[in-house]
């Protein structure tokens, strides 16, 4: 069903939540799903993907992207690290920061996770079409609170 040029009225809005509810649901299970058989959880697993894309994220930084405690960060990264997945090293520049690496056993748990995520989101991709790519990456960018619009673009700068 194409949607209504009248889009933000109720049902087109309500149609649009669904579709991103389940999209998201569809998406993560299959990580959810390797998850499942590890003492890791979807925290751990944004945590991961985070730290991946930049390696070097401070402690604060991830705090900021997660959007949770400092309790639950906490309990996350001692979990990654006690897993031998995540290593904290001390800023060069400033010594109080904690800088998080991937060691090479949490490169490869992360990169088979996502590469879960990105099989299936390609096909999506492909499924809808090059044009639509961009006005969805614009319609979730909407989404996002203004100041942590700039905190993911940064994200870009790793590509």
């Amino acid at each position: 069903m194409p949607p209504s040029p009248l889009f933000l009225r109720e049902a087109e809005v309500r149609r649009g939540i669904e579709l991103l509810y389940f999209g998201y649901s569809s998406l993560i299970k299959r990580a959810d799903d390797k998850l499942a058989g590890t003492p890791y959880g979807r925290a751990h697993h944004r945590a991961l993907y985070f730290v991946a894309r930049q390696p070097g994220l401070t402690v604060s930084e991830l705090l900021r992207l997660l959007d949770i405690t400092k309790q639950s960060l906490g309990r996350v990264l001692t979990d990654l690290q006690e897993g031998g997945l995540v290593e904290q090293k001390v800023g060069e520049r400033d010594r109080r920061q904690r800088r998080l690496f991937l060691t090479e056993a949490g490169k490869t748990f992360e990169h088979e996770l996502f590469d879960l995520l990105r099989r299936r989101m390609a096909e999506a991709y492909a499924e809808a079409g090059q044009q639509s790519v961009g006005g969805f990456w614009s319609v979730l960018r909407g989404l996002l609170p203004p100041d942590l619009r700039e905190a993911v673009g940064d994200l870009q700068q790793g590509d």
